[in-house]
């Protein structure tokens, strides 16, 4: 008779058929699926737009593989910084360069 820690068994379920349950009487247990292949595509510009309500401040930042991090605060500043990043994303050469690497490898 050992008296250590020994490994945690599963509950057999009621029908002795299917999966353990867990988590609440009812739900099973499943297996989530592994992570997707790399297809190479990678975010380069991102605009986050925070827009919540009546009586609430808009906010928007913009991102850029660059460096380009700008934030503003206040319907008129983020309306202009929204057109602003749309601009950029035209004229950023580090988009720009990785798009026409694309195109001519394709």
């Amino acid at each position: 008779m050992t008296t250590g820690p020994r490994p945690a068994e599963h509950a057999p379920t009621p029908d002795e058929r299917g999966a353990p349950k867990v988590v609440a009487e009812g739900v099973r247990s499943s297996v989530r699926p592994g992570p997707r292949g790399d297809d190479g595509r990678r975010p380069v510009a991102w605009l986050h737009i925070t827009a919540p309500g009546r009586g609430v401040t808009p906010s928007v930042r913009s991102w850029c593989v660059c460096g380009r991090d700008l934030f503003a605060a206040g319907q008129a500043r983020a309306l202009a910084l929204i057109a602003d990043h749309e601009q950029h994303r035209t004229a950023c050469a580090r988009i720009n360069t990785n798009v026409n690497q694309e195109g001519k490898a394709a």
